[in-house]
């Protein structure tokens, strides 16, 4: 099982780079769901889920959620 960071608005996945992928496949693996919920609130995303997504049958398993930096405002 892949632990990825979803954000929960795009339900895309983070990668390595800082940008987001809708292939949970190419998504930064964590290799647990408290280093992934650490790495997620330091994100500029708003609501996110930690995810557990099992490859060979493409499910998912909502282990955890919360509240990043969130986006940058024009003008703030």
């Amino acid at each position: 099982m892949n632990i990825l960071i979803e954000d929960n608005a795009t339900l895309e996945y983070l990668i390595s780079s800082g940008k987001w992928t809708k292939n949970p496949l190419a998504g930064q693996h964590f290799q647990a769901s408290g280093a992934a919920l650490q790495v997620a609130k330091l994100e500029a995303v708003g609501k996110f889920n930690i995810v557990g997504h099992i490859p060979t049958t493409n499910q998912f398993i909502n282990l955890d959620h919360g509240k990043g930096k969130g986006l940058a405002t024009v003008g703030s």
